[in-house]
């Protein structure tokens, strides 16, 4: 039994959800979202509340009864509150700053890496070496700080590079005489 499918899915009063056959659109303060579950699950809303099902008791379907319902509670905050993911950057002379409407890195290339703001997502650099990146869909916001952290992957000796705030750099000594 999948704990986290069990849980019923709360729709707050400025929230507008429908399910119309495997697809949930929710439409929010912050935007509109809309998911298309798979075959093996069912999807029912009641009283404010959506909930989440197994069609059978399969082993795919209890696999993708779980995800779905996560998917489903990720359309739902990302709506009302909105998803955001924060960069740090190390190294001297490391720096970003948004640049109309790209993001300009300094991380150490003989030239600027320029990089192209996509809809729907907000970029904003409070100092110079920290990026926020937020938007409502979970997924986009999470990919677009993973392709920013692309261009320089912190390296374990001097701990330079791109990083999310909240990862951890396992350092690593460096040579011996």
């Amino acid at each position: 039994m999948s704990r986290i499918g069990k849980k019923p899915i709360e729709v707050p009063k400025d929230v507008t959800a429908s399910i119309d056959g495997q697809t949930v659109s929710v439409k929010g303060p912050k935007g509109e979202l809309a998911f298309v579950a798979t075959d093996d699950v069912t999807l029912a809303m009641d009283e404010g509340q959506i909930t989440v099902a197994p069609r059978d008791e399969t082993k795919k379907s209890r696999a993708a009864w779980g995800m779905s319902r996560t998917m489903v509670a990720n359309l739902v905050e990302g709506v009302t509150k909105g998803f955001e993911r924060k960069l740090e950057i190390n190294g001297v002379g490391y720096r970003a700053a948004i640049q109309g409407s790209n993001l300009q890195l300094n991380v150490g290339y003989s030239h600027d890496v320029l990089f192209p703001i996509p809809d729907g997502i907000k970029i904003a650099t409070p100092k110079p070496t920290e990026i926020v990146v937020s938007g409502i869909d979970k997924q986009r916001v999470g990919q677009i700080a993973a392709e920013i952290r692309q261009f320089r992957k912190p390296e374990p000796y001097k701990g330079k590079g791109i990083k999310y705030a909240e990862e951890h750099i396992h350092r690593k000594e460096g040579k011996k005489k």
